[in-house]
């Protein structure tokens, strides 16, 4: 890439991690009035609002039929599936924690992706990914809950994996759309499933705190439309497994937030574990994506 489409794409991919890494404590307040079901519909109907209003503006035109089926199983993996288990989790695991167990998705993405997609990493890039996996462990001994995992914990780790899934799928089959488009029809898909948990929405709107209510449209808004507009953007230019590896930075980001917004104050050992997470990510991103097929920026 050019100084200047680096310089770009280094922006763009900063705001994505900051707008999801404040995901996790915004959900913690968004459950304080809301079921997670109904927190995920929520987020999704002020999303789909959103980028339904965009789409008329810009004219955008409809899926094709025959990526009407993919699109759908999109939309209930990583939409309606990745976020009612990420609420639910988040209901008994604190923000930092959720965000920490989301972090294994790279792990997962890799592997997926070499089964799907066939994509290489080389010994640097895995050994990136080991460090920055070494570096998760440490934050979660730092969380002062050791590595034991308990229901809602591994909620969570349904919820990764999910992600995962949806990674690698999505950049199989995404090359068809411009990244907003895309962004737009997979939202949308995953927003229907969602419908289950409309009756009791108009109940608890009415009733949840105000706080509760902002944090929920925020996150429609912000992690919801306009960071998973940057992800496929993002995507279209690097490898999954290369990309989801910049995901080991959202811990030490969420836990930031949290500590800020939530009053969750991390210990020394957490601020280690984010330095040496950090480092994974150099590793797999500035070794990995040059190196062996499949792993080197994708410009459309």
């Amino acid at each position: 890439m050019e100084d200047r489409s680096a310089a770009q794409f280094s922006l763009v991919l900063g705001v994505l991690l900051l707008f999801w890494s404040s995901a996790f404590a915004a959900i913690r307040v968004g459950l304080e009035g809301y079921s997670p079901g109904q927190l995920a519909l929520l987020r999704f109907l002020t999303a789909s609002t959103v980028l339904g209003f965009v789409a008329v503006v810009r004219r955008t035109r409809l899926p094709a039929w025959k990526d009407v089926p993919i699109i759908l199983l999109l939309g209930g993996l990583g939409i309606a599936g990745y976020h009612v288990a990420l609420n639910t989790g988040e209901m008994t695991v604190s923000a930092g924690v959720a965000s920490l167990l989301i972090a294994s998705a790279p792990i997962f993405t890799a592997l997926l992706s070499a089964f799907l997609l066939r994509e290489r990493l080389r010994p640097f890039a895995w050994g990136g990914v080991a460090v920055g996996f070494g570096g998760i462990a440490l934050i979660v001994f730092g969380a002062g809950r050791g590595l034991a995992l308990g229901p809602g914990a591994l909620v969570v780790l349904g919820a990764s994996l999910c992600a995962s899934l949806y990674n690698v799928l999505q950049k199989r089959n995404m090359g068809r759309y411009a990244p907003l488009e895309f962004t737009t029809y997979v939202i949308w898909a995953g927003t229907l499933p969602l419908l289950v948990y409309l009756p009791g929405l108009v109940g608890a709107v009415r009733s949840a705190p105000l706080g509760a209510t902002g944090a929920v449209v925020y996150l429609g808004i912000f992690p919801g439309a306009i960071a998973y507009a940057l992800w496929v953007y993002a995507l279209s230019r690097l490898s999954a497994s290369v990309l989801s590896s910049w995901l080991y930075l959202n811990p030490v980001l969420a836990i930031a937030i949290a500590w800020i917004w939530l009053g969750e104050i991390p210990t020394a050992l957490s601020l280690l574990g984010g330095a040496v997470a950090v480092g994974g990510v150099m590793l797999v991103a500035f070794f990995g994506r040059r190196l062996g097929p499949g792993v080197v920026p994708e410009g459309r």
